[in-house]
C-alpha cells in the first residue's frame, strides 16, 4: 500500500472518529436537556435570576405596593394558602408554578391521594404559588393564574380551581394562562365560582402583588426549583422512591404516634 493511500485512510479515520464524538456529545446534550425538563422545573443561573426578578418588579401593582393577601392566607406575612384541617398531624408544604410541566406531573400522580388524606383530617397542605416560568419563559400567566387561583381561595373554591388549572395547562412556551379570559373560562369548571366578584378580582389583578410577594419568598428560599414539596421540613419530590402510597403510609403513620 503506497504511503498516499495509507495517509488517506488515517485522515478518513480520524475525520470518522471525530464526527462520532461530536455525534456522542450532542447525544448527551440532548438527553440532560430532556431529563432536565421532565424532572424539574429549574432555576436558572444568575442571569436567569436576574430575569425573575425583573419582570416580578414589572408585575401590576410591583412588589412594592400593597400586597392583599386571599381570605384565609396564613403562614408568615399571609402567603400560605391552606387546605385541610388544622387539626391533621402532617403538614404538606408546595411550592408550585401553575406553568410548570414538573408541577402538573406531581398533581397528576399524587392528586387522589393528598385529596383522600386532607378529606380524612390526616394532612393539611400549604400551597405557596411561584412565578418562575413567567421569568424563565417570558410572559405572566404564572402570576395571573396565581391570582385567580387566589381569587378562588377568596370564593372558597381554591382546591376545585387549582385541579382545574393543572389539569388545563398549556404547554409550557404557551402563556394562555396570561390571558384573563382563559382563566374566567375554566371557572366554569367549578360550581359556584364563575360570578361578577371573582371576574372583577381575576381582571383587576386584586391578589398580584401578594404572588409577587410569595415569589419573593421563593426566591429567597434554598430551593432548586418547582415543584418543591416538603414533608415535615424534608423534600420528598427529591425522593426518587417515594410514591404516592409512602407518602400515605408516611402520614398514616404520623397520625398513629
Amino acid at each position: 500500500m503506497s504511503e498516499t493511500n495509507r495517509e488517506g485512510k488515517r485522515t478518513a479515520r480520524e475525520r470518522l472518529a471525530a464526527e462520532r464524538a461530536r455525534q456522542n456529545a450532542a447525544d448527551k446534550r440532548r438527553r440532560a436537556l430532556i431529563v432536565g425538563a421532565s424532572a424539574l422545573c429549574v432555576l436558572g443561573l444568575a442571569a436567569g435570576v436576574g430575569v425573575v426578578a425583573a419582570n416580578a418588579g414589572k408585575d401590576d401593582g410591583g412588589a412594592s405596593g400593597r400586597a392583599m393577601a386571599p381570605s384565609g392566607a396564613n403562614g408568615e406575612d399571609g402567603l400560605v394558602i391552606p387546605v385541610g384541617r388544622e387539626s391533621a398531624r402532617s403538614t404538606l408544604t408546595v411550592w408550585e408554578d401553575f406553568r410548570c410541566p414538573a408541577c402538573k406531573s406531581f398533581e397528576d400522580v399524587y392528586r387522589s391521594t393528598i385529596h383522600e388524606l386532607t378529606d380524612a383530617g390526616k394532612l393539611k397542605v400549604q400551597y405557596r404559588l411561584v412565578t418562575l416560568i413567567d421569568g424563565n419563559m417570558g410572559g405572566n400567566g404564572s402570576r395571573k393564574a396565581a391570582n385567580a387561583a387566589a381569587c378562588a381561595q377568596d370564593a372558597g373554591r381554591f382546591p376545585e380551581y387549582h385541579d382545574v388549572l393543572y389539569k388545563n395547562q398549556p404547554a409550557e412556551t404557551d402563556d394562555a394562562f396570561g390571558g384573563n379570559g382563559r382563566l374566567i373560562e375554566l371557572a366554569g369548571q367549578v360550581d359556584g365560582l364563575d360570578t361578577d366578584t371573582f371576574r372583577r378580582c381575576v381582571e383587576d389583578g386584586t391578589h398580584d402583588s401578594w404572588v409577587v410577594k410569595s415569589n419573593n419568598a421563593f426566591q429567597k428560599g434554598d430551593f432548586s426549583g418547582t415543584p418543591t414539596v416538603l414533608l415535615g421540613g424534608t423534600n420528598i419530590y427529591a425522593d426518587r422512591s417515594m410514591t404516592p402510597a409512602k407518602l400515605k403510609r408516611m402520614v398514616e403513620t404520623a397520625n398513629k404516634t
